[in-house]
């Protein structure tokens, strides 16, 4: 079995424009986990390429027969979503695995495959760009649907709040994010994501560019320090969650 990383965020942080890259990268050989979900299809998707579009009776019958790994249920004003994650055979199988998911499906996730197989990569983006972004992909839609928008947005806050990234070690206690990638500028933060892989997959990273052993047991210099990597002990630097950051081009930030 390879390894699972396992993408973590808040809605219109660019997980998925992340995974769609990372996916395309030859240099990886990533495969995507598909979960599977209740809700209705939306504008441009395709089954079996961002979910499995099941009905409610097919998400009884896996339960029924113990093939999901986690589960979490939205209640939206359309009704209830259900998103889960499920063990139907393609998981074990294979080269590297990637996938994106909630702070709680991540812990589950780590759970049910051990915490040496998965790896957390959280993207954050500042509060007030994250807002941006998420009404001006709302209006490129067909159908807007800036209710379901706001729910999702308010919804964050509780579902990636300080306690739960804490639980799930994402945080530590100063509120310092240790696996975290801000996602200022998509091609800096890409590059570090794929640096991050290609260590754990290869052991190797691009000469002159830091690891995610060397920043984690904090040995990484300044100047091998990408403009997005959070990921620092816990005496660390990082910015608290929910701030803006800056980075010159040494790697030091500030507010």
């Amino acid at each position: 079995m390879g390894k699972i990383y396992y993408l973590i965020g808040k809605s219109s942080t660019g997980k998925d424009s992340f995974l769609e890259a990372l996916l395309k990268d030859p240099a990886l050989h990533l495969q995507k986990i598909v979960q599977y979900t209740t809700r209705p299809q939306r504008d441009g998707e395709q089954e079996g390429r961002e979910y499995h579009f099941i009905t409610d009776q097919e998400a009884d019958e896996m339960d029924r027969a113990g093939k999901i790994v986690e589960i979490r249920t939205y209640h939206t004003i359309h009704g209830p979503w259900r998103y889960m994650l499920a063990d139907d055979g393609s998981i074990l199988s294979g080269g590297p695995r990637i996938a994106v998911g909630t702070v709680e499906s991540y812990v589950k996730v780590r759970s049910y495959f051990g915490a040496e197989n998965v790896v957390p990569l959280y993207i954050w983006v500042e509060t007030g760009e994250r807002l941006e972004r998420a009404l001006q992909r709302e209006r490129n839609h067909d159908n807007p649907k800036y209710a379901e928008m706001c729910r999702r947005f308010l919804a964050d806050e509780e579902d990636f709040s300080d306690e739960k990234l804490k639980e799930a070690g994402l945080m530590n206690a100063e509120g310092e994010y240790l696996c975290g990638y801000e996602n200022a500028d998509f091609e800096t933060c890409l590059n570090d994501l794929r640096r991050v892989i290609l260590r754990d997959e290869q052991g190797k990273a691009p000469a002159g560019t830091e690891t995610a052993e060397g920043l984690q047991n904090g040995t990484a210099s300044g100047a091998e320090v990408s403009g997005s990597q959070q990921i620092f002990a816990s005496s660390g630097t990082a910015p608290k969650a929910g701030t803006q950051s800056t980075h010159t081009k040494d790697g030091n930030h500030g507010s």
